[in-house]
């Protein structure tokens, strides 16, 4: 089911393509009031069919500069995408396009503008496209996007190069085209994307993301047999306002009927995402039945083959978005590729400013359009037949709480030491290890703990804004430690690290680990989180290599390598928080709280039964956090 919030929330922006979903009403308002918008677009656009070589129809859109000369010739910037390459008018809408009194396709008119073709394309099984969707980014799907690259390079207009781009899901299919080593493929934009979709963002830490999947099922369900009533249900709109707005996916130019696209509806198999999600605990379980796993088709199996390709690689993240920074630095630090890596304070997408000391409507920096504007340049220097200046090759972020950019070209940026505070007596966060033999503290978990509904892991599906509600309030239901308060400000940047000594009545279970900054006021923010299934205990040398650079103890998530805890036992838990960068003010104290559950995102460890923690903080076994700090600004 979609949540139940959402569906009180004015707007939508789904993965891949934007919709700003308004009441009628206000449409009307909005088309008058920009009635000196000129009818003539800066674009022209084909619909088309593009046959595969199995036979199968894939359909694209191919946006074209309007003032494209005879002869001319302009690079190519392509967008794969799983939710509509775009959508056909309603009643209102059509008037207004026909009329040209609104822009509704600004992304094309932005790129036509900038001197680019853009092609758009649904991929196989999804929007208008014929073909069976079983697993994002499945080899078949990729390959099609092969056969969409040589298509665009045959063409009279095209210039002979090529750049993919996209966000979310559309951003692993940008990533992805580059595996296919084409010559014409110069530079890729990858945003919000998922270097590697289990642990990261579908089973962060071995604990499903029930809510994320669950929601995308019905999400892409809906759309794959073209219901706009689901975009109704999204933004608390009656399904007949919205069909005022849209009736359908868009159809190519030889269906105006809708007839060839029926046909492509009904030769599709639903694909019981729920089930399939429910079904996998480990990472080399199967997907259904493709016989792949998720670690097959995310980026980072294809190490070898993007590599071998040198495409230079754009990439955006954020430290509110799922783990997409986590993703983000991995891929940079383990690929050769020449990588710029741009990570802020965003929703899903980037549209929307999430730093939580700040007020929620403040604006994002950069805008979108300047973000857009960044955009071009990378693309620039490689597409364009006078290349613009080459980027610099580091990583450019922002610091939660200060609103300050800052550039490395390391990670954890220098200057950066880990200071351990330890676990004490009263609640409390101590700078010097513990001398007491004993003391410890119990836990029950609370099964309604809950991070609330607009969270970094609810963002990543219909690109919400990140708020989270103050910490304060949750408190009683969590085990917390909090520091005393820091005598100056204090940048943290990196990945917290923490490690529990603890026992639990359970042979199961979940850690969910918090780190918050608590103002002299009793506000508590959150700050980031750390998430580990209880029996993934083992990491480093038990688990073997990694097959990427990542933050903090390693752990496989395999099947082999799974423990049941003996309860009653105590057993050491290392496990990193994910990566943040953040000032906690001078006055400002850190806590970090411990729960065994986040009832608004993730499934339930054990299924039954309510277990009971015990948190060791003494000599023997010093539960504990480090904190790579720098005092100052």
């Amino acid at each position: 089911m979609v949540n139940e919030a959402a569906k009180t929330r004015p707007g939508c922006i789904r993965a891949g393509v934007r919709y700003v979903l308004v009441p009628l009403l206000a449409i009307i308002v909005i088309a008058v009031a920009v009635l000196a918008i000129t009818s003539r677009s800066p674009a022209t656009r084909e619909s088309v069919y593009l046959t595969m070589p199995d036979g199968t129809r894939i359909a694209a859109d191919v946006w074209l500069p309007a003032n494209l000369n005879d002869g001319e010739e302009v690079p190519t910037v392509l967008r794969a995408v799983r939710y509509w390459r775009g959508y056909e008018p309603g009643p209102v809408t059509g008037i207004f396009r026909t009329l040209g009194l609104m822009d509704f396709d600004a992304e094309h008119t932005r790129w036509a503008e900038a001197g680019y073709a853009h092609v758009v394309v649904d991929v196989r099984g999804s929007g208008a496209s014929f073909g069976q969707w079983e697993i994002p980014w499945s080899p078949q799907e990729i390959a099609d996007l092969g056969e969409v690259v040589e298509w665009i390079v045959e063409q009279p207009w095209s210039n002979g190069r090529v750049g993919t781009y996209g966000v979310s899901y559309d951003g692993n299919t940008a990533e992805m085209v580059a595996t296919l080593d084409h010559p014409a493929v110069k530079a890729v934009v990858t945003q919000y994307s998922d270097f590697d979709v289990y642990r990261y963002l579908l089973w962060p830490g071995g604990v499903y993301n029930r809510w994320f999947l669950e929601s995308w099922h019905e999400f892409t369900g809906r759309l794959d047999t073209n219901d706009v009533s689901i975009f109704a249900e999204l933004a608390g709109e009656s399904p007949d306002n919205i069909r005022q707005v849209m009736s359908g996916v868009r159809l190519t130019d030889d269906d105006p009927d809708g007839t060839i696209l029926a046909e492509a509806i009904a030769s599709r198999t639903p694909v019981d995402l729920g089930s399939i999600g429910r079904a996998i605990e480990y990472r080399d379980d199967e997907w259904g039945a493709t016989g792949l796993t998720l670690g097959d088709v995310s980026p980072y199996s294809a190490r070898e083959a993007t590599e071998r390709s040198g495409v230079p690689m754009y990439v955006w993240a954020s430290f509110l978005d799922n783990a997409s920074a986590e993703d983000a630095l991995s891929r940079f630090l383990t690929f050769g590729n020449p990588q710029r890596l741009i990570i802020g304070p965003w929703n899903h997408g980037g549209a929307e400013h999430a730093d939580p000391f700040l007020p929620e409507d403040t604006a994002t920096d950069p805008s979108p359009e300047e973000q857009f504007r960044m955009m071009v340049e990378f693309f620039d220097a490689y597409l364009q037949d006078e290349p613009g200046p080459e980027p610099t090759w580091d990583i450019t972020y922002y610091t939660l709480g200060e609103g300050a950019w800052k550039t490395t070209a390391t990670w954890p940026p220098a200057g950066f030491e880990p200071r351990t505070w330890y676990f004490t007596e009263g609640g409390a966060l101590a700078d010097a290890a513990p001398t007491a033999e004993t003391g410890a503290d119990e836990y029950t978990v609370d099964w309604t703990a809950t991070t609330g509904e607009s969270t970094r892991w609810h963002t990543g599906l219909f690109m919400d804004d990140v708020v989270y509600p103050d910490r304060a309030e949750q408190a009683e239901k969590l085990l917390t430690y909090t520091s005393p308060p820091m005598e100056t400000d204090v940048e943290i940047t990196g990945s917290p690290l923490i490690t529990l000594h603890v026992a639990s009545t359970a042979e199961d279970g979940a850690f969910h680990v918090y780190l918050e900054d608590v103002a002299p006021d009793g506000r508590v923010t959150y700050l980031t989180e750390g998430i580990l299934r209880a029996i993934h205990p083992r990491h480093a040398e038990e688990s073997g290599e990694p097959d990427y650079v990542v933050q903090g103890p390693y752990r496989s998530f395999m099947r082999a390598d799974a423990a049941p805890l003996v309860p009653g036992e105590v057993t050491e838990v290392s496990f990193a928080l994910y990566t943040t960068s953040a000032l906690v003010k001078e006055g400002h104290r850190v806590r970090v709280s411990v729960a065994g559950h986040d009832a608004s995102v993730f499934a339930r460890y054990p299924a039954e039964g309510t277990p009971v923690l015990t948190v060791q903080r003494n000599r023997a076994y010093p539960s504990r956090v480090e904190l790579p700090m720098r005092e100052g600004r």
